[in-house]
């Protein structure tokens, strides 16, 4: 049985070494003609060639090696066979440890202290308590969930909105667009970990923005994305910035990647800019459940977290 590992944008070399440690016996190849005579039975990619997926006539599932799948499903030649996406607590962690540091940071004013450090400045700044801030996810599937969790136990009130009706303990949650009003009316932080569907591309745009809540404790609303950043239009949020509905923001991702290095983005003072590393896939830790899923789908057993293609998600 043979996997083919199709991946664009990085050097694939440990995921083939991941794969292979938790498979030896199986054979993985980097590209279709490497396989000879041999069929390829299942596909682990990211961002794999368009096309690519469709030559292939003995393909039994798609496995992506991220949270999201919009990358996979921007190929509209894609085979009619599963797609799984990862579910695993290392992905959960990583994303939680993000927003728990970006949240900290703009709620302990982290962005004001370092400039005070700069210029040798002493002085304290008034700091509400936690109890006294609400964080607004947007996107409760697993990442957001977990993220939900840990900020409760920081003493955060938390909110949740999400494109269905969820129920998350300690949670207050709306849903669709009949919620979302609703939602921002509460969020003083905003920290988005939507899916990419057609539905959220460019959400997080002038419409939304000038929704946000603007009296809040912090002096104004934040925003944190680490979900796509295709959810975001980036002119519309230096805008909000500049004529301060937006307080400060701290973007993990962006419509162009790596970002132009003429971005304004890069310099803006309010803006605090990461690399798209959020929460990093490791292959040493999610690889083996692919292999397990892979098992458990020869065996004849259902695959666990199979994509919903008209969802999105």
């Amino acid at each position: 049985m043979t996997i083919l590992l199709s991946v664009t944008g990085f050097d694939p070399s440990r995921w083939w070494q991941a794969l292979h440690d938790a498979a030896p016996e199986r054979r993985i190849v980097l590209d279709p003609a490497d396989a000879g005579d041999e069929a390829i039975d299942y596909a682990v990619v990211w961002k794999q060639p368009p096309g690519l997926l469709a030559t292939l006539p003995h393909l039994k599932a798609i496995f992506s090696i991220g949270a999201g799948v919009d990358h996979i499903l921007a190929d509209r030649q894609l085979p009619d066979v599963p797609i799984a996406r990862i579910v695993a607590d290392d992905l959960k962690e990583r994303m939680s440890e993000y927003v728990l540091w970006r949240v900290l940071d703009h709620f302990r004013r982290g962005s004001s202290y370092r400039k005070q450090q700069a210029q040798r400045i002493w002085h304290e700044r008034m700091q509400p308590g936690a109890r006294e801030i609400t964080v607004g996810i947007m996107g409760l599937g697993a990442l957001g969930i977990d993220a939900a969790k840990k900020l409760r136990v920081m003493g955060f009130d938390v909110a949740g909105w999400s494109r269905s009706v969820k129920t998350v303990s300690g949670v207050k949650t709306y849903a669709g667009a009949d919620g979302l009003g609703d939602f921002l009316a509460v969020s003083d932080i905003i920290v988005v970990l939507l899916p990419l569907t057609d539905d959220t591309r460019g959400i997080i745009g002038r419409d939304l923005l000038a929704r946000l809540k603007r009296d809040t404790p912090l002096g104004g609303p934040v925003l944190i994305n680490a979900g796509r950043g295709a959810l975001q239009d980036e002119a519309a949020i230096l805008a909000a910035l500049d004529d301060g509905r937006l307080m400060e923001a701290s973007l993990d991702v962006f419509t162009v990647e790596p970002l132009p290095a003429e971005s304004r983005l890069w310099s803006h003072p309010k803006v605090f800019v990461t690399p798209h590393a959020a929460a990093l896939s490791d292959p040493d830790a999610l690889a083996p459940i692919i292999i397990r899923q892979i098992g458990a789908h020869e065996r004849g057993e259902t695959l666990q977290n199979v994509v919903d293609r008209q969802a999105g998600y």
